[in-house]
């Protein structure tokens, strides 16, 4: 078995204990197995490969055909050891306004879209991209969770997802000495950092390709399981970018956009520190974006039962109100519910969310320490819920 395998069997290993606890005793029936990805194949020894066919601007055609072995060979960054600011035109930055936890790791994200192509507004699921267009998203951990600015981080990975002919496609690129190689495999990188006094050391793993698709994949309309985007949907994009402007409202003045509505009639979660935001919703926008790619009707934690979307309703049963996991054995304080209104310290959701074992922690792939904020966040939040909602007996 080759490394690739392993750690796809690993991944698919984990997430059978995917659920609000999970279950452990899905049959493999009743979970999909992941479709392997589409891998470009390498041009014949001796001809010329697109990889190789830049000028010095966005290698468009490499993008759209080949999986380039490293990613400066696309264009994407005026200074290719710098993948945090300063793309090359069209590609622009742009912010959540809550994210995916992984290990305090800061986050650079981009869009490149295609000459003369716009993205088009879908209320409530992931903006629709235009094939050609290139999601870049580069990780970086800081030496200290406070100071996080690009001098005072070290460069981990660059993901991309790019929209071919054939659907969208996902390749890991992994940083050393200030040059980013395919991962097809992935791969591990041993990491400390400071937590507020705290010093904490563990493996950051970069997914495979495989991986990448555990946590993005979706169900077409056909049936079909495929790859798609999940941060840009716009009640995570309705927020103010750096420049203090709100970035829709933003990219339908530059026509990038068609189709934006009024900004009042957009959700906005908030960031999780936003005191003036809700706390209802920082609060399902973080579990939104930590859980639902997974605890979904289509995801790979569809058996469980809980859905833990934005617009799902916090106080129904299947949000995980009084709700039992149908696997997981309540870990060693024995907790029964997946939710309890009132309760957080008896509540699951919240339990595996300070546990880091590979089979009890959530989300099982992308974080290797718990998230001190995430938990005082989703903890405050149960606990402020009406016991009226359910005693949990």
């Amino acid at each position: 078995m080759n490394k690739e395998s392993i750690l796809t069997a690993a991944a698919l290993l984990l997430l059978s204990a995917c659920g609000g606890g999970g279950d452990d005793n899905a049959s493999a029936n009743e979970t999909p197995a992941p479709t392997p990805p589409t891998v470009t194949p390498a041009p014949p020894e001796g001809s010329s490969s697109p990889c190789d066919s830049g000028d010095g601007g966005v290698n468009w055609t490499a993008l759209a055909e080949a999986d380039c072995e490293d990613l400066s060979q696309y264009g994407l960054f005026r200074n290719e050891q710098d993948p945090s600011s300063d793309a090359h035109a069209p590609g622009f930055a742009y912010q959540l306004a809550t994210e995916l936890f992984s290990n305090y790791a800061s986050k650079y994200r981009f869009i490149f879209l295609p000459e003369g192509s716009s993205i088009s507004y879908r209320d409530q699921e992931a903006l629709s991209f235009p094939t050609g267009t290139v999601l870049v998203k580069t990780f970086a951990l800081p030496a200290d969770t406070q100071v996080q600015e690009p001098e005072n981080e070290t460069l981990i990975e660059t993901r991309l997802l790019i929209k071919r002919a054939s659907g969208w496609t996902s390749l890991p690129y992994r940083w050393q000495d200030g040059k980013a190689t395919l991962a097809v495999a992935g791969g591990s990188v041993s990491h400390t950092l400071n937590r507020q006094g705290e010093s904490l050391t563990f493996d950051y793993a970069i997914p495979s390709r495989a991986e990448c698709k555990v946590c993005h994949q979706q169900t077409n309309e056909a049936g079909t399981s495929i790859i798609a985007p999940i941060g840009v949907q716009p009640w995570l994009l309705n927020t103010n970018n750096e420049s203090g402007q709100n970035q829709l409202a933003q990219w339908q003045s530059s026509g990038l956009i068609t189709g934006l509505p009024e900004l009042a009639d957009i959700s906005s979660s908030g960031a999780i520190a936003d005191t003036s935001s809700p706390l209802q919703d920082r609060a399902k926008g973080y579990l939104a974006v930590n859980c639902a790619h997974c605890h979904s009707d289509t995801g790979y934690a569809s058996v469980s039962g809980l859905r833990l979307g934005f617009f799902v309703d916090h106080t129904s049963f299947k949000y995980g109100i009084c709700k039992q996991p149908p696997g997981w054995d309540g870990g060693a304080r024995g907790l029964d519910y997946d939710i309890v209104p009132g309760n957080a310290e008896h509540s699951i959701v919240v339990y595996r969310q300070q546990l880091n074992e590979p089979k009890d922690r959530m989300p099982p792939l992308g974080r290797a320490i718990s998230h001190t904020e995430g938990v005082e966040l989703v903890s405050e939040w149960i606990d402020s819920l009406p016991l009226s909602l359910g005693s949990c007996n």
